[in-house]
């Protein structure tokens, strides 16, 4: 061999040695869609803003954020259609187990953990006329808007109707107006006076509430009355919290009372388990004030609380990540 090709040799190989490891990194980079809420929503804002965070800390996960609801989420995550999703606690267990609104057992269902968002239901109604639920929803003629169907937001308004007595049906029979939409539609209706009030589950401080209430339309918030928090607690598990006084200054008095539910980080059982570790990881490194940044319900995330939902199974990835930071028990 001549000392030409000898050193010729010896350039490509440290030129393989240089590039190899960049191949390895984009053969392994992947890219997973996440799917969210309606776009302007909370959970929509956050999926995207931790897609940013993620892509920081792990180079080789890519996520791609799409509009959801989360009463089909849970589906649509079980058929790895979108392999990791926004879910509700209560509705996430439901799916799991088949029960009401789902049909089927949602076994391939796996968690990230909870406490990422508490989510307050809020209803909104005109500054003039009843200030009660109850009356509310049941007056003749009644002009409210709601979420998508597909959402756990209108799912709960349905629920709540038929505890009182009506339905969306009977609200368009009586002459009344329901109407469903993104959250951006069902704020303009109720800015533009097509609707009278406007139902949705959003964590505080929602952009939308918090728009509307700088909006030329008068308008506050309902409390949730005891007997409909209870019903939702013990029938569907959700849970009850205070809306703190000055959370949306021109919407409210006071202090409320609401519903709340919380939401859960779901994935398919296939996402494998170093990119459930790198996702969970990366939350848990960032929890308090960077959450925060993205949206201020996250800085409620908890890492010693959150590994213990156990609606659906912990993904093991997930598992490995909560036992690295201290927080739960060695298996």
């Amino acid at each position: 061999m001549t000392l030409f090709t000898s050193r010729r040799v010896a350039l490509l190989g440290a030129a393989g040695a240089i590039a190899m490891p960049f191949v390895r990194t984009a053969q392994a980079q992947q890219t997973f869609e996440w799917v969210a809420g309606s776009v302007g929503g909370g959970w929509y804002t956050m999926a995207a803003g931790l897609s940013a965070l993620i892509a920081e800390e792990n180079p080789n996960i890519r996520i791609r954020v799409v509009p959801g609801g989360g009463l089909a989420n849970s589906t649509r995550v079980n058929n790895n259609q979108s392999p990791i999703g926004w879910g509700i606690d209560a509705f996430t267990a439901a799916a799991a187990r088949g029960e009401d609104p789902y049909n089927r057992k949602h076994e391939d269902l796996r968690s990230l953990g909870t406490g990422y968002s508490p989510t307050e239901h809020n209803l909104l109604r005109k500054a003039d006329g009843p200030s009660d639920m109850r009356a509310i929803l049941t007056q003749p003629g009644v002009k409210i808007a709601a979420p998508q169907r597909s959402s756990t937001d209108e799912m709960t308004l349905q629920r709540i109707m038929k505890f009182l007595g009506t339905s969306p049906d009977a609200i368009r029979n009586g002459g009344g107006r329901y109407l469903n939409g993104s959250y951006s539609d069902i704020g303009a209706a109720f800015a533009d006076g097509q609707v009278d009030y406007m139902y949705a589950a959003l964590a505080k401080p929602a952009a939308l509430l918090t728009e509307l209430g700088q909006g030329r339309r008068a308008a506050q918030l309902v409390g949730f009355p005891d007997d409909v928090r209870k019903h939702l607690i013990d029938t569907y598990a959700y849970a009850e919290g205070t809306l703190p006084a000055g959370t949306y200054p021109t919407l409210q008095s006071g202090p409320l009372m609401v519903t709340t539910m919380d939401s859960v980080i779901l994935v398919n059982k296939s996402v494998p388990d170093d990119v459930a570790f790198g996702i969970t990881r990366t939350l848990i490194r960032n929890k308090g004030a960077r959450l925060a940044q993205i949206h201020a319900s996250m800085a409620a995330f908890d890492p010693a609380k959150a590994w213990r939902y156990n609606g659906v199974p912990l993904h093991p990835g997930a598992a490995r990540a909560f036992r690295e930071a201290g927080v739960m028990p060695p298996a």
